[in-house]
Parts: structure tokens; sequence; C-alpha cells
């Protein structure tokens, strides 16, 4: 498979990343295991995941992904065959939340140890949330992990273009390591907050772009056709509601018919559509089966005719 590089960072990715949110959430460890293994024995090699994930669940404190993640490369010895990214600078609890120097050089720390690796491939800004810090401190912080090689690239998720700019300004001014990745929220229902600012700048800048959400919670998968069918996953309907309006349901009429035409999923489609767009380097997508990965991993083996992405370009626009 065809890789693609991330910024200038020297990492390079086939263009599919799976998303470890799911991971000990909606998924146990042996689930888990086998989604992992299929993952990178169907050629594939980016995974993304976070320190809080999944903390928000009954029961768990957070680091639940990091931890799988980190027993699977213990059980499997497939650390090598994988560009690992992790995030830092949500709430963890007692305190540790933020992008302060102090926090970041010991939040590493235990990623590391939850990964149970020596290095991190893409280690990311979660959220841009911590007015008290300046972008400086914490690009310094970056920068001493990657001199000391327990980073080797750095990302920074859901920022705006003026923050980017910013810190990108910094980074060059201040010769400290520089934002390679975007981590944007970015879908064919969702194109208007990336595209107007943030993905010319990334175009121009060369940085790598990761989007999450990239099947809109399952709108995209075609399973959601009107109202009724949100019965189907109570937990994502309050997510998928406000897309059943006459844009999101053109837009998945023309996936069924694409997908149908290809002989593969609407999901697949959608992704795929991504994977197709200039600034795009991986889109970011999660399976709680394998069955599910199937249709991931075949957005990355099919090819969208200009007919189609125009048909998708112009229902989403």
């Amino acid at each position: 498979m065809q890789k693609r590089k991330v910024g200038r960072s020297g990492l390079e990715v086939v263009p599919l990343c799976l998303g470890g949110n799911v991971f000990g959430w909606t998924i146990d460890e042996p689930t888990s295991f086998r989604i992992l293994d299929a993952f990178v024995a169907a050629g594939l090699d980016f995974i993304d995941t976070a320190d809080v994930y999944s903390r928000w669940a009954p029961g768990n404190q957070g680091g639940e992904s990091e931890t799988i993640i980190g027993n699977w490369f213990k059980a499997s010895g497939k650390r090598d065959k994988v560009v690992l990214a992790t995030k830092v600078g949500m709430d963890m609890g007692e305190g540790k939340v933020g992008l302060k120097k102090s926090y970041i050089l010991r939040a590493v720390e235990d990623s590391l140890k939850r990964l149970k690796t020596d290095r991190i491939d893409l280690y990311q800004t979660h959220k841009d949330q911590d007015p008290d810090t300046p972008q400086e401190e914490t690009l310094e912080a970056y920068d001493q992990l990657v001199k000391q090689g327990k980073v080797r690239a750095i990302g920074a998720s859901n920022f705006t273009a003026a923050r980017l700019t910013e810190a990108l300004k910094i980074s060059a001014e201040k010769r400290l390591a520089r934002y390679e990745c975007l981590q944007p929220h970015y879908n064919l229902v969702e194109r208007a907050g990336f595209e107007k600012e943030l993905e010319p700048l990334c175009l121009k800048e060369d940085i790598a772009v990761i989007p999450y959400y990239s099947l809109a919670s399952g709108f995209l998968t075609g399973k959601y056709h009107g109202e009724a069918d949100l019965a189907k996953s109570p937990a994502r309907s309050g997510n998928v509601k406000k897309y059943l309006n006459s844009k999101g349901l053109k837009i998945v009429h023309h996936l069924d018919e694409i997908a149908s035409a290809l002989k593969v999923k609407p999901a697949s489609v959608a992704l795929a559509w991504l994977i197709a767009r200039p600034s795009v380097t991986a889109p970011i997508a999660s399976a709680t089966s394998v069955e599910q990965l199937d249709d991931l991993i075949k957005a990355v083996e099919i090819k969208l005719d200009p007919a189609a992405i125009k048909l998708l370009d112009d229902a989403s626009a």
C-alpha cells in the first residue's frame, strides 16, 4: 500500500488510521487484540489513541486504551510494525490536566509506561484548552521530548487556524519542534470548519491531516435513513439526529448509490472520499469487530472516480 508522509517528520503511514477510543470502552481486551492483529495483517500501520481514553466510561479512570495497546505490543511483538499516535492535555483527574511543560513531561512517562514502549511516534496536544499556559512553554516541552528520543513528531488536535499559525511561528522563531500534524473534526457532513481556513493552512505549511469523526458518529455508515433508525444505536442518536435533514439524507443516498456500484459498504466510500482529498493524510475510524474493520480497510483499496467524487462534493457542499 502506498504510504503518505506525516508533515516533514520523516514518518510515513498507510492512509487509514485505526481509532483506539473504543478499546476498553465498547470492546474488551481480547476483541481489541483481534482487531489490532487483523489491522496489521492487512498491511495497515497507523493507530491513534489518547491518555484520557476512556475515562468517561463507568468504572474507568483513563488510560484503558493505552494499556490495551501496550499489552498487545507485549503479547504480539508488533510495536515496530506500527506508527503510534497518542495525545495529552485532557483532564485525567487529581489535577492531571493541561499543557504546562512540567505536566507534559510527567504525562508522557505515564503514557509510555501504559503503552509498554520507549517512544511515541506522534504525540499530540489533545485540545487547545489551556489559556494559562503560553504555547511556547508547551512547544518547549515537546522539543525536549523529541531531543530525548521519547517522541518522534508532534501534532495538534482541535486547533483553530489562528492558534496553529501562532504555534508554527513560535516553532520557527525559537527553533522548537513544530506541529507536523493536525487532527480536526472533518467528514462529508462537517466540511466548513476545516476547509475554510485550516485546509489552506495545512496545504501551505505541509502539515499532515488525520480527521476524527470521519464517519460522523456512524451517520455515514448508511444505517440511518430517517428518525426511526435512531433506535439502532441509542448511545449515538444524539450525535446523529442533527444530520437527519435534506442535505444529510442526500449525502447518504449518494453513498448508497456509489457503494452499490462498487460492491462495498457506504462507510468505505465515505472514508475513500476523505482519502481522496489533497489535504488528508489518513482519516481516523474505529471498529468494534473484525467485520467492521474489513469495511474500513476497503476504503484504502477502492478508488473513487472523478464523477463519484463530484457527486459527493456537490451533495455535501
